[in-house]
């Protein structure tokens, strides 16, 4: 990382006002459209872009979600070169745990057990513990003595996670700008992830409730209207393929539930949802804004 942001450094000397940046966007492969959408967001903003592929077993706890998590490291580099991203870092598990599952981990705390840590204990623990790791590994702290900004970014898909990884990053003070890439969706509406290639066409089908009872939510909230969740969740479990685990709407920020209402919302609140698919887990979420209390 230092000598890539070293030479940009030395191309742009004389001529360059604001501090060098590099931004990291940390994946698990199997990359997509949402991954490419990260990419784009970072090269559009940094001088130098790097990308980390691992699989993180810590938050995985279920061993057969993790031996079949698709392996595809090859076809993952081609697409970080087309999204001009500058270096990839892509270790082994050896490298990220050489003594093994780590004794010091980061907690999640009560946030890290609601909603998907319900659902997956530990699950958070193990994401903030690796995110940690690669927030060091790819810091560019000590690249040639230049000021650096240093961003990292992350899909408004996982918001729980997301959620979870700005409180990680104030609380320990990394010096890391924590910045959200939108959900991209497929024609159907349902949110690009790498868990949609174990759908088959059926399924796939039945999928599309998801954001379909998300839209719903969204286009009552816009119109001025109060969020029916009830009728949300009664679309889901309408589709005999799909076992609703949690439907919410709950404040961006804290993932608090807000308390039902027979009014417009009063500040923007964000519906997120999970649902299992036949063998599959998906989650999705989308921001509901009252455009009259914008």
């Amino acid at each position: 990382m230092a000598e890539a942001l070293a030479a940009k450094s030395a191309a742009g000397a004389g001529a360059r006002e604001e501090p060098l940046s590099l931004g990291l966007v940390p994946t698990m492969g199997a990359l997509h459209q949402g991954h490419r959408s990260m990419m784009d967001a970072a090269r559009a903003e940094n001088d130098v872009v790097v990308a980390t592929v691992f699989i993180n077993p810590l938050q995985f706890n279920d061993p057969e979600d993790l031996r079949r998590y698709p392996r595809t490291l090859e076809a993952d580099v081609e697409l970080l070169g087309d999204a001009g991203v500058d270096l990839v870092f892509a270790p082994d598990e050896d490298e990220v745990y050489p003594e093994g599952a780590p004794l010091v981990r980061v907690s999640s705390g009560d946030l890290g057990a609601r909603y998907e840590g319900a659902s997956r204990p530990g699950h958070f623990d193990g994401v903030l513990t690796v995110v940690a790791k690669l927030l060091h590994y790819a810091s560019p702290a000590a690249a040639s003595g230049t000021p650096v900004r240093y961003r990292a970014y992350f899909g408004q898909k996982d918001a729980q996670q997301l959620v979870l990884i700005r409180r990680m990053v104030a609380d320990l003070n990394f010096d890391t700008e924590v910045k959200a890439v939108p959900v991209v969706r497929a024609p159907d509406g349902l949110a690009e992830s790498s868990r949609n290639g174990f759908l088959d066409p059926v399924h796939r089908r039945a999928a599309a409730v998801l954001p379909h009872a998300l839209f719903s939510l969204r286009d009552r909230v816009s119109a001025g209207e109060a969020p029916d969740l009830a009728a949300a969740v009664a679309l889901v479990k309408a589709q005999p393929l799909v076992e609703l685990d949690y439907f919410d709407i709950v404040d961006p920020q804290t993932l608090q539930p807000l308390r039902a209402t027979d009014g417009p919302l009063e500040k923007p609140a964000l519906a997120l949802l999970a649902a299992q698919v036949g063998s599959v887990r998906l989650i999705d979420n989308l921001p509901l804004e009252n455009p009259d209390t914008a």
